[in-house]
């Protein structure tokens, strides 16, 4: 089982490359022209990746997100989000790997099995990067208004948050 497991992406390299060139394709060709579209992408995007990390640190080092969840511990609890989990709710839309940061402090101080943690883990993965997201793609096709993108966006990811914490509560008590 492993070794085939193990073969998978060669083999499917190898058929692909033996496709291409069945076909008459200049495979190699193809390989590098890809390759340079992938660093013109990379090139628009390391500017908003760099801006929107900076801020999400500024954040956490300014105290602003410990403040966030005092202010929001309220209506986190009517809503059935643990209050602790302020910080990621605040962070994820911006930042993956901030939001990621955020979730591993949120596993270490309260456990993995607590419900904290498990409302954590079930928050990362039921979320997306909302802004990252619009700036990297909608960055790389051109497009400068989103319109209702961000608010839409924004609802979908307070209901994944809503739901993870739920689905958290139901599953594990």
């Amino acid at each position: 089982m492993t070794l085939w497991a193990d073969l998978l992406v060669p083999l499917v390299l190898a058929a692909v490359a033996l496709w291409g060139v069945a076909r008459r394709v200049d495979v190699y060709g193809a390989l590098s022209t890809g390759a340079g579209e992938g660093l013109g992408v990379l090139i628009k995007i390391a500017p908003p990746l760099v801006g929107l990390l900076t801020a999400v640190y500024m954040l956490r080092a300014s105290g602003a997100l410990e403040l966030a969840a005092d202010l929001l511990a309220p209506v986190l609890t009517v809503l059935g989000i643990p209050p602790e989990t302020v910080g990621l709710l605040l962070v994820r839309p911006v930042s993956g790997s901030a939001a990621l940061g955020v979730g591993a402090e949120l596993i270490s101080a309260y456990g993995p099995d607590s419900l904290i943690g498990r409302t954590a883990a079930v928050m990362l993965g039921s979320t997306e990067t909302t802004f990252y997201t619009v700036a990297v793609y909608f960055g790389a096709a051109g497009i400068k208004r989103t319109r209702y993108t961000i608010p839409a966006a924004l609802c979908a990811d307070l209901a994944g948050f809503v739901a993870a914490a739920w689905a958290v509560r139901i599953c594990f008590g």
